[in-house]
């Protein structure tokens, strides 16, 4: 990958694509092809073999999917588990027969089993149940993975998959219900503080313990990796280290600058008691995240207070 390359992004308009579209031109890694959803319909197979032959990109990173938190994934399982399928197939099949060089795709640390040992190693993967809140995406990941292995071992496409930890940072999804815990979080933070409330309540016990990497750490990790890995393994991508979730909340309520009382609610769901990857795999391949817990937090509030009026829908 180089100045010259054609690089396709897959969901450029999302948290992970815009995060990857600006570490490529950050590093000048060629002519980056980023069509928006009115443009090519990645759910229409049609269209996509069509992108596909006409445009005819060298590289492809496959960061579009269906995402949302734990009510996003109860309410919607059907979509879940079908969109996300049919984007990947009809993304990877294209890639593969049009002679895209090398393909990264991206999963999500949530195909590991509910109670898999921690940290949750590469191993881990199918070894016991999936966490029910999520099963939908899991699957429809894990299906993403074996594809690629699949089209590895039969056409010997060079498709890699990664599997990042819970992620955040500017782009992300801040909707009141079907977004990830620390948009959820911060967005709940910033209206308490302006309406003046005296306390917050998040959901569970707040026990549950989470890793949270940033999206610009992501990126360059894809990057490192697209230039620097070939192998039908996967990889986790993540920091190494998680926090309570109750820890986080206090965390975010600070960098708000929300005063009042941060509290649980036990009778809602907790969702997988920890999730901490093991990413001895990657630092062994020499690369590690940068951004620390707390500066992405406040960069993600300040990407939040300048994009206040589409951050809040």
């Amino acid at each position: 990958m180089d100045g010259a390359s054609r690089i396709f992004v897959a969901g450029a308009g999302g948290m992970v694509g815009s995060a990857i579209c600006r570490a490529l031109q950050r590093q000048g890694l060629g002519a980056v092809l980023a069509p928006r959803r009115n443009v090519l319909d990645l759910g229409n197979q049609a269209a996509v073999d069509a992108w596909f032959a006409a445009n005819r990109p060298d590289y492809v990173f496959l960061a579009a999917a269906k995402v949302g938190g734990i009510h996003a994934n109860n309410a919607f399982p059907a979509e879940f588990i079908h969109d996300n399928l049919v984007i990947q197939t009809n993304v990877i099949h294209s890639a593969w027969k049009h002679g895209v060089r090398k393909l990264c795709f991206l999963g999500s640390s949530c195909i590991y089993p509910k109670h898999a040992p921690q940290p949750m190693r590469e191993e881990h993967l199918l070894t016991g149940s999936l966490e029910p809140t999520n099963e939908w995406y899991a699957v429809a990941k894990i299906a993403g993975i074996k594809l690629c292995q699949a089209y590895r071992r039969q056409y010997g496409f060079d498709a890699i998959s990664l599997m990042p930890t819970n992620l955040y940072g500017p782009g992300d999804n801040f909707h009141p219900e079907n977004s990830h815990v620390v948009p959820a979080l911060i967005r709940r933070f910033h209206e308490a503080a302006e309406q003046g409330a005296s306390e917050v309540v998040i959901w569970g016990t707040g026990t549950p313990r989470r890793e949270f990497l940033h999206v610009d750490d992501l990126a360059d990790a894809c990057v490192f990796l697209m230039r620097n890995y070939s192998d039908e393994q996967f990889l986790n991508v993540g920091v190494g280290e998680d926090i309570p979730v109750l820890e986080l909340a206090m965390r975010i309520a600070r960098v708000v600058g929300f005063e009042g009382r941060v509290s649980t609610d036990p009778d809602k769901p907790d969702g997988t008691p920890r999730k901490l990857l093991d990413v001895s795999r990657l630092n062994a391949l020499g690369w590690r995240a940068s951004i620390g817990l707390e500066d992405g937090l406040r960069g993600t509030y300040q990407w939040f207070l300048q994009n206040h009026a589409t951050a809040r829908l």
